[in-house]
């Protein structure tokens, strides 16, 4: 139990499971669910290169094998990088390798499988996949540092994420095409992402000022760093409608991407200067559905 100013804290983080199995841990770890967030926008990049090129169910997995491990390897890498932290905040002290549900050895050994699986999943795609994978996990693997270093970690966050469309469509086509609308896209997913990361940040912003710790939130404060993610996320909705424009899609995509727009707006209304209550409905809910329907709307105009 920790204290935070007069409240007690003993309640779990949020989207986490229940039971102490290892496998249960392990989801845990690395918040499992949250792939959510941006596979689909994996799958996009699919979809655009469905234009070029065909597609398999086995292209298909492998591009749902890779993204999966790259994430597990982001997240498990990053929970060992920021162990000693999580286990002094008190929103964090509950997670698997403070608390030993995952001793440190076994979380190195996750990620480093992980990591093996990426680059694996990268080679049976094709051979420019494979030679981008180190590139992409050193990428994944220095986030875990930025905040140390940078007020501006969720834009570094934001291009990690960017990289799904950019890997999906050149799991499929093996060559860098559609500069245009790749361009679009990611820009869509890296705004998208930091915008949503600044909410996050800002259940930490005592936690971070006392320990040296670097966000937007320290650096703006809680309302100016607010209206940063609300003109993040204003960039994400002209990006995609580029995005929409540059690939040529038309009615199910831009249905999709109006309804996006509305999820964000509300959620921009969860959140308020002095009023995190909402935070995880805005957060979890909010962005996974985001991604979903945006992919949606694409894989319709697609295949209709």
């Amino acid at each position: 139990m920790a204290l935070v100013g007069d409240r007690r804290v003993t309640e779990r983080e949020g989207q986490t499971f229940r039971g102490e199995s290892l496998f249960v841990s392990y989801i845990n770890l690395v918040k499992l669910p949250h792939t959510l967030f941006a596979l689909p926008f994996a799958l996009l990049g699919v979809v655009l290169a469905s234009y070029r090129s065909s597609v398999t169910l086995a292209q298909l997995g492998a591009v749902a094998v890779a993204f999966t491990a790259a994430r597990f390897f982001a997240m498990g890498f990053n929970r060992i990088a920021d162990r000693d932290l999580d286990a002094l905040n008190p929103r964090t002290r509950q997670r698997e390798l403070p608390t030993g549900r995952i001793a440190l050895r076994e979380a190195w050994i996750a990620v480093i499988v992980a990591a093996a699986l990426f680059v694996a999943a990268a080679g049976w795609l094709n051979r420019l996949c494979l030679i981008l994978s180190p590139v992409a996990l050193a990428w994944l693997g220095l986030y875990s540092y930025s905040k140390r270093w940078t007020h501006w970690s969720h834009l570094w966050l934001g291009i990690s994420l960017a990289s799904a469309p950019v890997g999906g469509y050149l799991a499929i086509t093996g060559q860098w095409s559609d500069s245009r609308s790749l361009l679009l896209i990611a820009t869509a997913v890296a705004t998208w992402v930091a915008g949503f990361d600044i909410f996050y940040a800002l259940q930490d912003q005592a936690f971070d000022r006392s320990h040296g710790l670097k966000s937007a939130v320290v650096r703006l404060g809680e309302s100016r760093a607010i209206l940063a993610a609300k003109l993040l996320h204003g960039v994400t909705i002209v990006a995609l409608v580029g995005f929409g424009v540059a690939a040529g899609l038309s009615g199910w995509y831009f249905g999709g991407v109006a309804l996006a727009a509305g999820l964000l707006a509300w959620e921009h209304q969860l959140v308020r200067p002095g009023d995190l209550k909402r935070l995880d409905a805005a957060f979890f809910l909010m962005n996974g559905i985001i991604s979903i329907v945006v992919f949606f709307g694409a894989l319709l105009d697609r295949v209709l």
